[in-house]
C-alpha cells in the first residue's frame, strides 16, 4: 500500500492545481535551471504549455526551447544568477555540483529577492541522519538546509530514482542484449514527467502562502532493481535483454574509459555500495497533480523509439 503519510512542515492540505493561463493581470514568470536535462526540459514545455513566461539559466546559448528566454551563466556564478532573477517570480532549482559550498552566493541571491523556490532533492536523505550514506545524498541535504537556513522556505520535492535513467543503456541495448552496470539498491523508480507535472503544479500555484511546504516524497508505484528495469525494457522491445552486474573495480574503468569526471565516478560507486534499499511508495505525486504515479512500464512503452 502507498505511503499515505503527509508531507512534513505542511501548512494545510490544499493541492496546488494549476490552470492554463493564470488569473493574475500577467504570466509568470520562472526561471528553469537544469533547463537542459530531462526533467528540466520537461518542466520548461510544460509552463510554456499553462502560458508561463519562461526563462533558462544555460551555459550555453542554445537553450531547450526556442520560445524560452535564455540567460547565460552558471549557477555558481552569483552575478549570472543575479541577472537571471530580475522579474522572476518562482525558481524552478537543480543543483547540478557535487559539493554544496559554491551555491552560497546562489543561495544568497535567492534570499535578496525572495522568488518562490521549488527545489529538486533526493528521497535518499534520511532526516535523522547527521550524515547521509553517499556524496551525493548528502549534498542534497546540505542544499535543502543552505535554502532553508536562509529563510526561502522552498517547497521540497524529493524524488525517487528517475526512469530517464535509463536512456544511458541505449547505447548497449543497440549493440546487444546485455545491459552491463554498477548494480544499486531497489527503489520506488518514478517517472520523470510526473516530477515535472508536480514542480509546475507548485510553481504555478495560485495561493504559495497556503501550500504545503513537504518535503514531498515523489516515488512510482511498484519498487524496482536494475534487472527488473532492464527486463520491464525487454518485454517492450520484445527482445530478451538481461542485466549483468559489474565489480565495483571494472564499473570504475569503464566509467572513467567513457569520460566522466573521477570525482563523479567515484560518488556513483559509494552510492552503489552504501545507499540502502528504499521499500516506500508514497500517494505524493497524486496529490500534486490529481492522478497516480505511471508504472516504468509505461514509461517503457512510450520511449521505446529511444532504444531503437
Amino acid at each position: 500500500m502507498p505511503d499515505t503519510t503527509r508531507p512534513t512542515g505542511t501548512r494545510n492540505s490544499r493541492s496546488p492545481s494549476p490552470s492554463r493561463g493564470h488569473s493574475d493581470s500577467r504570466s509568470p514568470s520562472i526561471l528553469v535551471t537544469g533547463a537542459t536535462g530531462n526533467l528540466g526540459r520537461a518542466v520548461v514545455h510544460r509552463l510554456q504549455a499553462h502560458g508561463a513566461r519562461v526563462r533558462c539559466l544555460v551555459r550555453h546559448r542554445a537553450g531547450p526551447s526556442s520560445a524560452a528566454e535564455s540567460v547565460v551563466g552558471d549557477l555558481t556564478d552569483p552575478t549570472a544568477v543575479r541577472a537571471a532573477l530580475v522579474g522572476v517570480d518562482a525558481v524552478f532549482l537543480i543543483w547540478p555540483l557535487l559539493d554544496s559550498a559554491p551555491a552560497h552566493g546562489l543561495v544568497a541571491e535567492l534570499a535578496a529577492t525572495a522568488p518562490r523556490v521549488v527545489h529538486v532533492s533526493s528521497t535518499a536523505i534520511r532526516d535523522e541522519a547527521a550524515r547521509q550514506s553517499d556524496p551525493i545524498v548528502q549534498v542534497h541535504a546540505d542544499m535543502e538546509a543552505l535554502l532553508r537556513g536562509a529563510g526561502l522556505r522552498p517547497v521540497v520535492l524529493r524524488s525517487d530514482t528517475l526512469a530517464s535513467n535509463a536512456h544511458g543503456w541505449a547505447a548497449q541495448l543497440r549493440a546487444g542484449d546485455v545491459v552491463a552496470g554498477r548494480d544499486v539498491a531497489r527503489t520506488a523508480v518514478v517517472d520523470e514527467r510526473d516530477v515535472a507535472d508536480a514542480a509546475v503544479a507548485v510553481l504555478l500555484a495560485p495561493h504559495h502562502d497556503q501550500l504545503d511546504f513537504g518535503p514531498y516524497v515523489l516515488t512510482g508505484p511498484e519498487v524496482l532493481g536494475r534487472a527488473d528495469q532492464v527486463a520491464r525494457l525487454g518485454a517492450v522491445l520484445r527482445r530478451d535483454l538481461t542485466f549483468e552486474p559489474l565489480s565495483a573495480d571494472l564499473a570504475r574503468s569503464r566509467m572513467l574509459a567513457d569520460g566522466r569526471p573521477e570525482r563523479l565516478v567515484e560518488a556513483l560507486l559509494a552510492a552503489s555500495l552504501r545507499r540502502p534499499e528504499s521499500h516506500r511508495i508514497t500517494d505524493h505525486v497524486e496529490r500534486l497533480i490529481g492522478r497516480p504515479a505511471g508504472t516504468f512500464a509505461r514509461w517503457a512503452v512510450d520511449h521505446v523509439a529511444d532504444f531503437g
